[in-house]
């Protein structure tokens, strides 16, 4: 594999490990049901490779250069990954966002972009037409499939034909610089309006690097990943990546036999999923008696992980096996990690004590500090406060695999980071604090405490000590009212057998147990809770404050 100091881009470790194990399956894709199976389709090292190659050098010919930005909306399929690492190659610069986060959403992310190409399946190609996505920058377009369907200027196989005849005359691909943009990649826009990430070369590699120094990957090894972004590491680290048949954006609604079943029939040694995708497998798996042995660790990401969750997971996996919900954002991942046996068995009873949640130590290469929380722009280090340990302020962190840059997004730049001579802090968003073993702990976002005329609430801890109840699935700290009449609202899901009544009862006993809530006393019953696109784990608090207000008010 190359080594991290000698690699341009993550491509640069497809090429070398289709070098070294050219016909090792890269990906296996699921196909239709046949029988009681599904089939799949199996592309080696050396044919993502290839095809990779013939797109990088067929670009051109499509009219899409290097330094170019273009939208890239194609479902998870081999023609994803082949592009995504033909772009990288070429050092052009998709652009990445969720398609399902609504219009209005998606029209500002790709006006912000101002992509000159446009990558699609025919049903991309023809929302960009009629809801006019990018309509004004885009000059180059192609079409993912085998006939243009008078949408786009070239289809991919034309694309690839160009390429090959490249490759036949001696063409190579030109490769990028470590310092090149490599991506713009949206955020979900869970807080606010998405924004544009915009990551280098050297971001992704430092990535790549921290993944493999934190969880030991190993080449050979089976990866089953969710979310298709996570996918793209993968060829980096030699593993082969099962793509699961499900839809990517709704992974809450995910039929768990279509993750169960690939894992026990590719002997499945990673998985990647979020809260909700994990809640929906291990509730199915636990009824049905589901034994998940090859599997050696689950990475989550989104939001924290109920104990619930971790505890089901543990009862299908071996007893070394582990649940792992990194600490992280898109504009900076991994921050923090630590593993599920030790968070259930030296941290979990603080957190429903009201602590928060410990989520590790920082990774080696991440400098994690917390600062009093501000929510006006800090444009030097000299102007912020760093706060001692113990004591809850805004997380904020630097190090090689930190986003530097929104795009085209000077505000949100200003407001995110903090310059400290020829460095920088990201401000995460997040809230928490160190303790005295220099573990963090999570207590919710900047944007989500309830501030009150006499107290300011962070939302995590208070909530996790109402999550303990048996009968709440989780519950959600808002705020209702201006001024001095503003106060305190707990919105609350349940499990399904779970009688309200008495619910309420226990939780206002709960409340009355402590300082911070003990005027805490409208409880209201939510039917489940708004969430995220991409995860759907995050809490739309924002709307769940609007509906907490019209029920309170009526």
């Amino acid at each position: 594999m190359i080594h991290l100091s000698d690699a341009h881009n993550v491509a640069d470790h497809l090429t070398a490990m289709a070098a070294r194990q050219p016909d090792v399956t890269a990906m296996y894709m699921p196909g239709r049901r046949r029988g009681r199976g599904r089939v799949y389709t199996e592309i080696s090292y050396r044919e993502l490779n290839d095809r990779s190659d013939r797109i990088a050098l067929g670009l051109s010919h499509a009219g899409i250069q290097r330094g170019e930005r273009v939208a890239l909306m194609v479902k998870p399929s081999p023609e994803l990954f082949a592009l995504t690492f033909g772009l990288f190659k070429a050092g052009v610069v998709p652009v990445m966002v969720d398609p399902g986060i609504g219009l209005k959403p998606l029209k500002a992310c790709l006006g912000r972009a101002a992509p000159t190409g446009f990558i699609g399946i025919p049903a991309a190609h023809v929302a960009r037409r009629v809801l006019g996505l990018a309509n004004e920058s885009v000059t180059s377009t192609i079409v993912v499939s085998s006939s243009k369907f008078g949408l786009g200027n070239t289809t991919l196989d034309e694309v690839e034909h160009r390429g090959a005849e490249e490759l036949a005359r001696g063409g190579r691909p030109q490769g990028t610089n470590r310092d090149d943009v490599a991506a713009i990649l949206f955020t979900s826009g869970s807080t606010g309006v998405p924004k544009g990430v915009v990551y280098r070369h050297r971001q992704f590699l430092a990535q790549v690097d921290a993944l493999q120094s934190l969880f030991d990957f190993a080449p050979g090894e089976v990866d089953l990943p969710t979310f298709p972004l996570f996918a793209l590491f993968d060829p980096a680290l030699g593993m082969t990546t099962v793509i699961p048949h499900m839809d990517a954006t709704q992974p809450a609604l995910v039929d768990p036999r279509e993750i169960i079943e690939p894992v026990q029939r590719f002997r499945v040694t990673t998985m990647f999923g979020s809260p909700a995708l994990l809640n929906a497998v291990g509730r199915y798996g636990i009824a049905h008696k589901t034994q998940l042995s090859s599997l050696r660790r689950v990475i989550a990401a989104g939001a924290p992980l109920p104990a619930e969750t971790m505890r089901r997971w543990h009862r299908m996996m071996s007893d070394d096996a582990n649940v792992y919900p990194p600490y992280g954002a898109t504009e900076c991942l991994p921050m923090a990690c630590l593993g599920s046996r030790q968070i259930l068995s030296s941290t979990w009873a603080k957190t429903q004590e009201g602590a928060g949640v410990c989520v590790g130590r920082p990774v080696d290469a991440i400098d994690l500090r917390v600062i009093a929380i501000d929510d006006d722009a800090i444009e030097s280090w000299s102007a912020a406060t760093e706060l001692p340990r113990g004591q809850v302020g805004e997380i904020v962190v630097r190090g090689p695999m930190v986003t530097e840059e929104y795009f085209a997004d000077e505000e949100n730049t200003r407001k995110h980071k903090i310059y400290d001579g020829e460095s920088l802090f990201h401000r995460v968003g997040d809230l928490g604090y160190l303790d005295d073993e220099g573990r963090v702990w999570f207590c919710g976002r900047k944007s989500h405490r309830v501030i009150l005329h006499d107290r300011v609430l962070f939302t995590v801890p208070h909530e996790k000590r109402f999550d303990a109840h048996p009968l709440v699935y989780r519950t959600a700290l808002v705020g209702v009212g201006q001024g001095t009449a503003r106060r305190p609202v707990l919105c609350v899901e349940l499990e399904d057998a779970a009688r309200p009544v008495d619910v309420l009862d226990a939780l206002r006993d709960i409340a009355k147990q402590h300082p911070e809530t003990v005027d805490l006393d409208t409880f209201l019953v939510h039917p489940g809770f708004p969430v995220d696109i991409r995860h759907n784990a995050k809490i739309g608090r924002g709307k769940l404050a609007v509906w907490a207000t019209s029920q309170t008010s009526s």
